[in-house]
């Protein structure tokens, strides 16, 4: 599934459907983890990361030996700790709390959209994922805000040093409840970076199609399909931790699922 031609700014907010309240977090997590009797249950991690981390990687090794083949987890690359700092949920709705988003349905047919003010999502729609929503139950915010409203943001992102001759990069930025995710699609190279929670990724290279319903969660993936799947067609899996860089190679199959409430940016080159 190729999606059509993104603006430069992509910015991404997903919406479920049932509300929440806003529960304490702390500096860690940005405030964006609820806490104590009532808050929803983390996702498991993986048994095993088959995804290989890179620390110190020099260009060359990526160009020879990730950029064109297999996806590869970064560490150390850069240091965000400014726009983690920026983006916690006080700061965020400080600067940005009155500004209206727009939503669209989480699956291959974004058809519907929602306006909505970024407090009004924050601290009413982001909710744990319910396992058996399907994915046009579920919204979200992609390319259809303007990117001066959030340019004092993001100037204070630092992307990975790396990039592929005759891309140019675009921003994707996202706030995310506990089992909420993106199923199995395709398109251009990109990273993704955790600046709050966790995201956990299967990934498939070009040539082997993953089994899955274009709307069906991820969450729904993982409990109905995943189990049934022998070890030679799992799909490659690890889950990228706050301040760690995933890279994915042109036309990889991916689906996304975030095990936390999580925060990301991803930088995608077209």
């Amino acid at each position: 599934m190729a999606p059509k031609a993104r603006p430069l700014l992509l910015l991404v907010l997903w919406m479920l459907p049932a509300p929440a309240q806003p529960g304490p977090g702390n500096e860690n997590d940005g405030g964006w983890q609820r806490r104590g009797a009532g808050a929803p249950a983390a996702v498991a991690e993986e048994e095993r990361c088959t995804v290989e981390r890179r620390a110190d990687l020099s260009y060359a090794e990526f160009m020879q030996h990730y950029a064109f083949s297999r996806p590869v987890i970064l560490l150390g690359l850069t240091d965000n700790s400014r726009f983690r700092a920026l983006c916690s949920r006080e700061r965020l709705l400080a600067s940005f709390g009155n500004n209206v988003v727009r939503l669209s349905t989480a699956n291959t047919y974004s058809y519907q959209k929602v306006d909505v003010r970024f407090q009004e999502y924050v601290e009413q729609l982001l909710h744990p994922q319910d396992p058996t929503s399907l994915g046009n139950d579920t919204l979200y915010f992609f390319g259809d805000n303007n990117f001066t409203e959030w340019a004092s943001l993001f100037r204070h992102y630092i992307p990975p040093p790396f990039s592929l001759l005759g891309t140019t990069p675009a921003y994707s930025f996202g706030i995310a409840g506990t089992g909420s995710g993106v199923p199995f699609h395709w398109h251009g190279p990109g990273f993704s970076e955790v600046i709050y929670g966790r995201k956990r990724w299967f990934l498939y290279p070009p040539e082997k199609t993953p089994e899955f319903h274009p709307n069906k969660t991820t969450l729904a993936w993982l409990q109905d399909t995943y189990p049934t799947l022998t070890p030679s067609t799992r799909p490659l899996e690890c889950t990228i931790q706050a301040g760690e860089v995933l890279y994915f190679p042109d036309r990889w199959w991916h689906a996304t699922l975030n095990l936390d409430t999580s925060v990301f940016i991803s930088t995608f080159l077209s």
